[in-house]
């Protein structure tokens, strides 16, 4: 990703496409981002070529150019405020798209099916017991799936159209205050079971600690102010059996990325790394792994505490 800015004009954003992406995405983008303004939300536009295409094909690769959004990204919540304003941008980012009538090219069917997902590691575990840091993966491994055997069902909810990966550096904040001002990151827009989103914003916002160290928690006063924004902007929009698993959601997308995570410590061959911090891919995920479990059992011991303030949010008792 680039920022450009072209002679006496407004910057932009160059971008070239993931690979794990269709150029079709880029479709869907445009009438979802259409759809939000119309609503009044702020967000990014694709910019169409020349000829009125909006991506470019060269040399194997998909661009595409964007609006500029100002303000500024997070890597982690460090308020209340921030968090309380996150729920509320993406409460009213859901209501928004709640009557949009789209087909999507790219539509990430079962994106969050955790037993395929639990299942990929015990497999990873199995065909990779030569792998040189096997000792000190594999009892994350089996920690993880011992922590899933245990996981609450989740009630079968409606799809809705959803962001698909609502992390809290997915979203921009407004310079030198704690307005959230939209959702960028928009390959991932689909149809998705609503607990699912909002289980994998809170794991992303609740965790102060980042992604990148086993040193996490689940912040409980970032959670109970993110779920106030967000029930602020969508009580009559999501129903009783979906708030109510928004906790069990929560530690159900902790132990399906602390699964992904483990199986890329050992197959090394998804997630990226960062090498100025660790030694390898393998080091990198193991970490992650160990951030996201901690993070799950951070969770789990205060699970009462997080039901009631979600009860309290949306039925203000």
């Amino acid at each position: 990703t680039w920022r450009v800015q072209p002679d006496g004009g407004e910057p932009r954003v160059l971008q070239r496409v993931n690979g794990i992406f269709p150029p079709a995405v880029n479709g869907d983008i445009a009438v979802v981002t259409e759809h939000l303004e119309a609503r009044g939300l702020s967000t990014p536009r694709l910019l169409p070529t020349t000829d009125g295409r909006l991506w470019l094909e060269l040399d194997g690769a998909v661009w595409r150019l964007m609006s500029f959004v100002t303000g500024v990204c997070r890597n982690a919540l460090e308020t209340p405020g921030q968090a309380h304003a996150a729920g509320a941008l993406l409460g009213r980012f859901h209501r928004a798209l709640d009557d949009l009538d789209h087909v999507f090219a790219n539509p990430r069917l079962g994106v969050h099916d955790t037993p395929r997902h639990l299942a990929a590691l015990a497999t990873a575990l199995e065909t990779h017991r030569d792998h040189a840091d096997y000792g000190l993966i594999a009892p994350i491994g089996e920690t993880i799936l011992a922590r899933a055997d245990a996981l609450p069902p989740l009630p079968s909810t409606p799809d809705r159209i959803v962001h698909g990966d609502p992390k809290i550096n997915n979203i921009i904040f407004a310079d030198g205050g704690d307005e959230a001002r939209c959702l960028i990151d928009l390959d991932t827009l689909g149809p998705m079971p609503l607990p699912l989103e909002l289980g994998d914003a809170f794991r992303s916002w609740c965790n102060p600690g980042s992604e990148d160290t086993t040193e996490t928690r689940f912040a409980l006063d970032l959670f109970a102010a993110g779920v106030r924004g967000y029930a602020g902007t969508t009580r009559g929009y999501v129903a009783p059996d979906e708030w109510r698993a928004i906790v069990p959601a929560t530690l159900t997308i902790l132990v399906e990325l602390a699964a992904r995570f483990c199986a890329d410590a050992l197959n090394e061959a998804y997630f990226g790394w960062d090498p100025e911090r660790f030694a390898s891919r393998s080091e990198h995920n193991r970490v992650r792994a160990e951030g996201q479990l901690s993070e799950f059992d951070s969770l789990q011991a205060r699970r009462g505490d997080a039901e009631s303030a979600v009860a309290e949010a949306f039925t203000g008792r």
